[in-house]
């Protein structure tokens, strides 16, 4: 028996939910399709003036939608943006209110994708984001690591993602296993939207719980007892010249 990828095409969902709701209902707690917002924004002066305790960065703009649409930042004081600059009409407003404070937490949410085992590395580096800043950046996951254990994770594959996981650079592999590298490369992935709403919500509402111990904790990149521990968080990278720049990866998915 050969087996075939369960695979649709988003005109056929948008046509089964629209005969669904002919004889259920209308469905009410569906996002709508984000919108391009480009036109700035206008925030009072004296909102600017404060920063955030922490930030989420997403690498979709629907997951960003997501959280924000579920009241997340209210509920966590912090920022939520997309790795491609969601909200539009406020982010570059929002990312200077979040670099006024060097106490900043950054945290990654992520599908296991090469895209995504790549955005911590873009976070670190990229200018336009935290280039250049001591910040100690959390990784949420999903990585292929928690993926490995699991049995009912929607594990996908294409050549697409297989082309995009041989393009993986040199300092995001040092920070994979070779099981995760082989796993990436042959095009396997799971995306965060095969999640339901509530693990999501679960998995950043306990990421953010469980670092808050390491940050307290955290004083210097020689500090080995944060190596691994019961806290559930494993210390992946620190930066070459000593200074509290890393990252930090769950070893669990929520």
């Amino acid at each position: 028996k050969i087996t075939q990828p369960l695979q649709f095409k988003q005109s056929e969902i948008t046509h089964w939910l629209s005969r669904w709701e002919e004889i259920n209902g209308e469905v009410t707690n569906v996002l709508a399709p984000s919108r391009e917002m480009s036109e700035p924004m206008q925030i009072n002066s004296e909102v600017t003036a404060y920063s955030f305790d922490r930030v989420i960065v997403c690498d979709t703009t629907e997951i960003a939608q997501f959280l924000i649409a579920n009241n997340f930042h209210f509920e966590h004081n912090c920022a939520v943006l997309s790795i491609d600059g969601y909200p539009e009409n406020i982010f570059s407003t929002v990312m200077q209110m979040l670099k006024q404070n060097p106490d900043l937490k950054v945290y990654a949410f992520h599908s296991a994708t090469p895209r995504g085992v790549t955005m911590i590395n873009e976070l670190r580096n990229n200018p336009n984001w935290f280039g250049g800043n001591n910040l100690i950046i959390y990784d949420l996951g999903l990585l292929p690591r928690h993926v490995f254990p699991s049995k009912n994770m929607w594990i996908l594959k294409s050549d697409d993602s297989a082309r995009q996981g041989r393009k993986i650079p040199a300092e995001v592999k040092q920070t994979l296993s070779i099981d995760e590298l082989a796993w990436l490369e042959a095009g396997f992935y799971v995306e965060l939207e095969s999640f339901s709403p509530r693990k999501l919500l679960q998995v950043v509402s306990q990421g953010i719980a469980k670092t808050q111990a390491v940050a307290n904790g955290y004083s210097s990149a020689s500090d080995n007892s944060l190596d691994s521990g019961d806290d559930g968080i494993i210390l992946i990278g620190i930066d070459d010249n000593n200074r509290n720049v890393g990252f930090f990866a769950s070893d669990s998915f929520g």
